[in-house]
């Protein structure tokens, strides 16, 4: 093998975790000989030393276990170095002779999430910061509340998010002193990220790294302060009477969620008791994303044994949101919203509100991904506000100047930017709540309310087609095709515009495609930036002529012809 068991053992040495020096040892010995397991064994070393988990936009994540490619205590002191090093650098220089560097740390229930975050804090600790620990385990929103709140130079959070739960991951955020205006309190972008990768890469062995105790465990006024302000987005003039199933998925927004809402006034509260409490196994769930087909199965049975008006499901970190609503025409009488359903609802809802001035904060632009579906420019438009395209993830969504309400089609949705920049998937259900009961005030629902919509913005259908991949080289292979050789048609449309967002334009360079048809169908074709998928996201739309529903079939027939298009057009093997 070509990791030698010589680096095995110099990582072994400078590991502080018996627990994963253990399991370098055990491999390291059972890959001697030549039968299969030692081969296996041989393989997983080679993985794990396939070079070092790399630092990005996103911060960290990959695999828990040990060795320089996986998530460990090891990986993350380097990493806690490389950011104390940069925020000791950025805030000397911006306020010479002030207070030490903040950084407030959070952590959800995955395996090694609380150790992470107490190594975390123990080396800001070492290198003079001011480290402020959550005092137990919570969503990712309430972290990028707590950034907002203290004013702290920088935030993070030990979340995988709705990843598999054999993942974790580190995600860092800047405000403060270091990151001002729109940014602040957003999670890190180039050339930050680089900057900071640069000072873990300088790091020494993490056995060297300076850690040292005395960090400030917070108390309960940080939950507090973000439970108010959540409870300050339902405004007290609507019905409390919808009956509402919730579900954590196994994650760590369950508690808060359930609190926000009754105390907003919402009591007739269900939670999947299965899925309530957080669980870093995940056992009921093949995946723990609320988008991927049977999560909300015991969600949806709870639903029609309770007769509820609405379900509300969280990611296991809680910072996404989707919404189920009852539907006589769909199979089992529950219909899953999409992700752009509920961003053009909240998108319209924010709209009028930024329009008429009853915004939280000062701002008056909605703003939605590149991938997003394109009807909230149109709602920002007749509402009188601006609207901002940006590329994909909260990153970008959050830094939006003047920012009212941001989405992403990936259930992501910022509704209250002033006090998280970042999405918030517990603001955005207690929003779901109170559109909802809005509407059951005025005799509708949300399906009525997405049909107005549509009559007044056209009907905008969208979906994915993506391709998994295990040889990364695939995707890169068919972006240069496409880039090459572009479709001259879709569905039977000639393509009449391919706009290649590696070149930069009014975006930062971005590896995409976006290919516009005649008949007004969009195609963004882009390498997934967490898993080794190649996404295309589609989107139709058609005049609400003669009626919304005969739109609708006419959508989804033009539908089924351009995912079948965008499949041959891919030409790709399934692994």
């Amino acid at each position: 093998m070509s990791v030698t068991e010589a680096e095995v053992n110099a990582w072994i040495e400078n590991d502080p975790d018996e627990a994963t020096r253990a399991q370098l040892r055990r491999l390291l010995e059972r890959s001697e000989g030549d039968d299969e397991n030692a081969a296996a064994a041989r393989a997983e070393l080679e993985d794990r030393f396939a070079g070092p988990l790399e630092f990005g936009t996103a911060g960290l994540r990959g695999a828990v276990g040990a060795g320089p490619h996986r998530m460990n205590r090891a990986v993350v002191r380097r990493a806690a170095a490389g950011l104390a090093a940069y925020l000791a650098e950025i805030v000397g220089r911006a306020d010479p002779g002030g207070s030490p560097f903040t950084v407030v740390i959070g952590y959800d229930a995955r395996h090694g999430s609380a150790d992470f975050a107490r190594d975390t804090a123990a080396v800001v600790t070492a290198a003079g910061g001011r480290a402020l620990l959550l005092p137990e385990h919570g969503p990712t929103p309430l972290l990028a509340f707590a950034l907002r709140h203290l004013d702290a130079d920088a935030g993070v959070m030990v979340t995988a998010s709705h990843n598999p739960p054999q993942d974790n991951g580190y995600k860092v955020y800047l405000g403060g002193r270091v990151a001002t205006g729109p940014a602040r309190g957003v999670q890190i972008v180039a050339p930050q990220d680089g900057e900071i990768a640069a000072r873990i890469a300088a790091a020494p062995p993490a056995t060297q790294v300076p850690t040292a105790e005395g960090w400030e465990i917070l108390g309960p006024e940080v939950r507090e302060a973000y439970l108010q302000r959540l409870v300050s987005l339902v405004p007290t003039r609507h019905t409390r009477s919808i009956r509402i199933v919730t579900t954590a998925l196994h994650g760590v927004g369950g508690t808060t969620l359930h609190e926000a809402l009754s105390r907003a006034g919402f009591t007739d509260l269900h939670a999947v008791a299965e899925q309530a409490e957080p669980d870093p196994d995940f056992p009921t769930v093949a995946f723990p994303n609320p988008e991927e087909d049977g999560a909300l199965d015991l969600a949806l049975a709870r639903a029609r044994a309770v007769r509820a008006d609405l379900v509300l499901a969280n990611d296991p970190d809680a910072d996404r949101c989707s919404v189920a609503v009852p539907d006589t025409t769909a199979d089992g009488g529950w219909r899953q919203l999409t992700g752009d359903e509920i961003g053009v609802l909240l998108g319209d809802q924010a709209a009028a509100t930024a329009a008429y001035g009853e915004q939280f904060g000062s701002g008056t632009v909605l703003a939605s991904s590149v991938v997003s579906s394109r009807m909230l420019e149109r709602i920002a438009h007749a509402h009188g506000v601006r609207h901002r395209t940006t590329l994909t993830g909260f990153k970008w969504i959050a830094r939006v100047e003047d920012l009212a309400f941001g989405y992403e089609e990936a259930i992501g949705y910022c509704v209250d930017p002033e006090a998280v920049r970042d999405k918030d998937g517990i603001s955005a259900a207690l929003r779901l709540a109170y559109l909802t009961a809005q509407l059951r005030d005025r005799g509708q629902d949300l399906l009525g309310a997405l049909d107005e919509l549509a009559e007044r913005h056209g009907v905008h259908a969208t979906s994915q087609v993506s391709v998994r991949v295990r040889d990364l080289g695939l995707i890169t292979a068919a972006m240069t095709r496409l880039r090459q050789e572009p479709p001259a048609a879709l569905a039977g449309t000639a393509v009449v515009a391919t706009t290649d967002l590696s070149g930069g334009g009014d975006l930062p360079p971005t590896d995409a495609l976006i290919l516009l048809t005649e008949a007004g169908d969009r195609v963004v074709v882009r390498p997934s930036g967490t898993e080794p998928k190649l996404k295309c996201y589609l989107e139709v739309v058609e005049r609400p002529e003669p009626d919304v529903h005969v739109a609708r079939h006419r959508a989804a027939v033009r539908m089924t012809s351009l995912r079948a298009a965008v499949e041959d057009m891919l030409d790709m093997p399934q692994p």
